[in-house]
């Protein structure tokens, strides 16, 4: 019993005698044997070279303990992947906007206008000013050194239903309609302006009464575009009759009327003048 008492007395001063010796051994660079043999952290010491400074062996062993290895960075993808893809899938992996679907600018174009069976883009010219392909005139150029300086078309008044011509000057009229076009394209904004949608129409000469003379309908093919142009009466045209000049101008066709009005409008005035400020 008194044996088992005493050793807890005796570890304590060998444990202050060990702390003793390794701090003198470390001040002096030189350490008993029997401390080497006996600890391993001193082991650990004993290995380090002569010439690296002493390292507190506990200090050493907690930063090995708690040292942190940051995770290694992922790997680069390699230079070339996006240059090689197509440019299907480039443009497809593009950030979505808001609507979460991608935007592209793309040119409206015609559709391909197929013809019924048994019709052909060519036809019997209708009028002198007028080619043998459907929808289309010839032009100014053209007209002027062919002495056609006057184009008519028959209308009818509504108030005593009588018919007769009307005559119009080709190239007055013309530059008329051109000035027009070029003061106002922008502000137009690709949409016919009220005055084309709503002609004021001619006065009847048989009647005397104002603003009552309309041209008078015709088939498809037959109508007189030059006429209607220069009389500014091409908004009296049923909506399926300036679709069909589009259809046959190649011009996107939609169903706003004031939309296709304003095509007809800049078709007929770019076939008259190709160089002028008449694309759509």
């Amino acid at each position: 019993m008194k044996r088992s008492m005493s050793s807890p007395l005796n570890d304590s001063g060998d444990k202050e005698n060990q702390e003793e010796l390794l701090k003198l051994s470390l001040s002096t660079g030189s350490r008993p044997l029997s401390m080497a043999a006996s600890s391993p952290l001193l082991q650990t010491h004993h290995q380090t070279t002569p010439s690296s400074p002493p390292i507190d062996p506990f200090s050493r062993n907690l930063q090995s303990l708690f040292r942190i290895t940051p995770p290694p960075p992922p790997p680069s993808p390699p230079s070339h992947l996006y240059t090689t893809l197509p440019q299907e899938i480039i443009s497809s992996s593009a950030p979505t906007g808001a609507s979460g679907s991608s935007r592209q600018s793309k040119t409206r174009k015609s559709p391909v206008q197929k013809l019924k069976p048994g019709k052909t883009e060519t036809i019997p010219s209708p009028y002198p000013w007028a080619t043998n392909r459907r929808a289309t005139i010839h032009g100014l150029d053209y007209l002027l050194s062919h002495n056609i300086n006057k184009i008519s078309g028959e209308v009818q008044c509504r108030r005593c239903d009588q018919k007769f011509e009307i005559e119009y000057d080709l190239k007055p009229k013309f530059m008329e309609i051109a000035s027009f076009i070029s003061e106002n394209k922008y502000p137009m904004h690709d949409r016919a302006p009220a005055n084309w949608m709503n002609p004021n129409l001619p006065n009847c000469k048989l009647c005397g009464q104002s603003n009552c003379v309309k041209p008078i309908p015709a088939k498809k093919k037959s109508i007189n575009w030059l006429f209607l142009l220069l009389g500014q009466m091409l908004g009296c045209c049923k909506l399926s009759d300036l679709k069909y000049f589009c259809k046959h101008t190649k011009n996107h066709r939609t169903g706003a009327k004031d939309r296709v009005l304003y095509l007809t409008y800049l078709g007929l005035c770019k076939q008259l003048d190709p160089e002028g400020p008449f694309d759509p």
